[in-house]
């Protein structure tokens, strides 16, 4: 199970990757380990992401984030945004026979930017197997994604500390 879990999440994180560039800074608590994400050549777009293993070595929880500059002028529906992630997330797990059931989408903040996220819960065969929390934020020249998910004791285990990444972010929103 947690081998599919390790395999979901990796999916999960190359749908959800299409956020907002610039000078976001994240600091990982101790323990988490730190994936490098290579740049795409000619892409302006930052990926960041860690896992955080469990006693087993497996992952528990993984955290990513994504920043894209935007367009002059152009303003990002931010819960549209958060819409289209869940679309794809649900679609995926479908595809492999999971079902997915997701919060309404509600206003939220990523760090002080305004932001629009979800929680959805992936079920197999009736079975809980993944929490994951999907975020949008804007601001007048980039935007963010943060997608963070985890077996449901990894999600409940790590759930504060996400808050607190999610809190100590340093989002460059006014270049």
């Amino acid at each position: 199970m947690q081998n599919r879990f390790a395999v979901l999440v990796v999916s999960i994180f190359g749908v959800v990757a299409q956020a907002m560039a610039g000078d976001t800074v994240i600091a990982w608590p101790p323990g988490w380990q730190v994936e490098p994400i290579p740049s795409q050549a000619g892409s302006e777009v930052i990926r960041q992401r860690a896992v955080k293993l469990d006693a087993k070595g497996d992952p528990a929880m993984v955290v990513e984030l994504s920043q894209s500059p935007i367009e002059a002028g152009h303003l990002v529906n931010v819960a549209g945004v958060v819409l289209e992630m869940r679309k794809a997330v649900q679609k995926n797990f479908s595809q492999d026979g999971y079902q997915s059931a997701c919060t309404r989408v509600k206003a939220s903040t990523l760090n002080e930017v305004p932001a629009a996220e979800t929680t959805c819960t992936i079920t197999l065969n009736g079975g809980h197997v993944i929490t994951q929390t999907l975020v949008a934020a804007a601001g007048a020249h980039k935007a963010w994604a943060l997608s963070y998910a985890g077996t449901p004791a990894g999600y409940q285990a790590n759930e504060g500390a996400v808050l607190e990444i999610r809190g100590s972010l340093v989002l460059d929103a006014e270049q």
